[in-house]
């Protein structure tokens, strides 16, 4: 079944080395290994990871590319702002911000970006 298989999200980089330090300095995420040329793997529990994949001439979607569960949003949002991560506001129809937290009844959410220009997410369900 494919849900037993191990999962990558794979993002476009234009400079390795930069969204590398990010990831791994920046956001604390474990670096596992140079996955092949011209990408770097980052794994917590060696099944399933992101790949970071040079692309020099690519750019991001504009869409949200990863969105990371966690059990405190407020808590990591401080924590990520004092590493020098800039939070997202927005005010669409459908998707407000306050002090960068969108919620609805099963979730609360905020956003930021790499230094790449892909766009990530935090998100903590709603109990």
């Amino acid at each position: 079944m494919i849900s037993a298989n191990r999962t990558t999200t794979i993002l476009p980089v234009r400079d390795l080395d930069r969204a590398r330090s990010f990831y791994e300095n920046t956001l604390g995420l474990h670096a596992d290994k140079a996955w092949h040329e011209g990408s770097f793997l980052f794994s917590e529990d060696g099944h399933n990871g992101i790949e970071l994949m040079l692309k020099p001439d690519g750019s991001p979607s504009g869409n949200t590319e990863l969105s990371f569960e966690v059990e405190d949003l407020t808590a990591e949002i401080a924590a990520l702002e004092r590493n020098g991560v800039t939070f997202e506001d927005y005010d669409l129809p459908g998707l407000r911000t306050v002090d960068h937290i969108a919620e609805d009844d099963h979730m609360r959410a905020a956003w930021f970006t790499d230094t790449e220009g892909n766009i990530l997410c935090l998100h903590q369900p709603v109990a």
